[in-house]
């Protein structure tokens, strides 16, 4: 028999741990729906806070096969660089929700174009002190088993051969919020540089207080006239409790009539458009 090697469908960023098999791909947030390989998720992250105490979450097999999804819940670290590790012990200042979550079905089979709901229960909420916790549902793909009696036909012996078999995984964060938030942010170190003559803005974000933030980052050149033009944006950006701090770079669009070498450049880090209105944190670095 053929020896089986698992890699990942697309290799997206790479978690720096073993403990999720076959380079589990993390995406926490970009769009308003995750989909990676045939795998559709809506809402792209689950909050309970308030009075809310169930969520349902949107499955949808968008490919032309039938597919079969493993749901367990996860412990993830954010880097202040941004990536991410899996870990099983929080980090100080860090705790995790799954304890205080249920959720069913723990998995699903879906035909071409077919969908499912899975329901996520919030439990034990008078058994939580104030602040925030958090975990990641994990959904991945399980490979399609080879039927009995069908063999794999070896044409040489006298070789190693090996059977690929895609897999990939997706995760989503759920999180917990207890009272309210004493949160705050602000923008720093902003440095402007070329990078293969590719324009790039860096920056640092400084979180304090007892919950994570997450939103949209909007990188506006005013010129020396006044006129403002959006020349980057990045979309669902997130610095995660126990972190006071995440450094982020994003590459300036190189729009015509832009002189980037005079003028200002105007960071602006907001809430996300779906949910209320707040301008979390914004700077400005001179150019030169």
């Amino acid at each position: 028999m053929l020896p089986t090697i698992l890699i990942p469908l697309r290799r997206l960023p790479v978690i720096r741990s073993a403990s999720l098999a076959f380079f589990l791909t993390l995406i926490l947030g970009f769009q308003n729906a995750y989909s990676q390989g045939d795998l559709l998720i809506t809402p792209r992250r689950v909050v309970f806070e308030g009075s809310v105490r169930s969520v349902d979450l949107n499955l949808a097999n968008i490919g032309a096969d039938t597919a079969r999804y493993a749901i367990s819940l996860v412990q993830i670290r954010m880097n202040e660089d941004g990536s991410f590790e899996t870990i099983s012990e929080p980090d100080p200042g860090q705790r995790f929700a799954d304890r205080n979550l249920r959720y069913f079905p723990r998995s699903v089979t879906l035909g071409p174009n077919e969908s499912q709901v899975v329901k996520v229960q919030l439990t034990r909420q008078n058994q939580l002190t104030e602040g925030e916790y958090r975990s990641h549902f994990y959904f991945r793909a399980v490979p399609a088993e080879t039927p009995l009696g069908e063999v794999e036909t070896v044409r040489d012996t006298s070789t190693i051969s090996v059977v690929l078999k895609p897999i990939f995984g997706i995760t989503i964060p759920v999180i917990i919020r207890v009272g309210q938030s004493t949160t705050r942010v602000t923008i720093s170190d902003i440095a402007f540089s070329k990078n293969n003559n590719q324009p790039v803005l860096s920056m640092t974000l400084n979180r304090s207080g007892n919950m994570s933030v997450y939103g949209d980052i909007a990188i506006d050149h005013i010129s020396p006239a006044g006129t403002v033009t959006r020349v980057g944006i990045a979309n669902g950006v997130a610095v995660y409790t126990p972190n006071p701090k995440r450094i982020f770079s994003l590459r300036l669009s190189k729009t015509e009539n832009i002189d980037l070498g005079s003028g200002k450049l105007r960071v602006s880090f907001s809430a996300p458009s779906d949910v209320k209105p707040q301008k979390y944190a914004e700077s400005e670095l001179i150019l030169n």
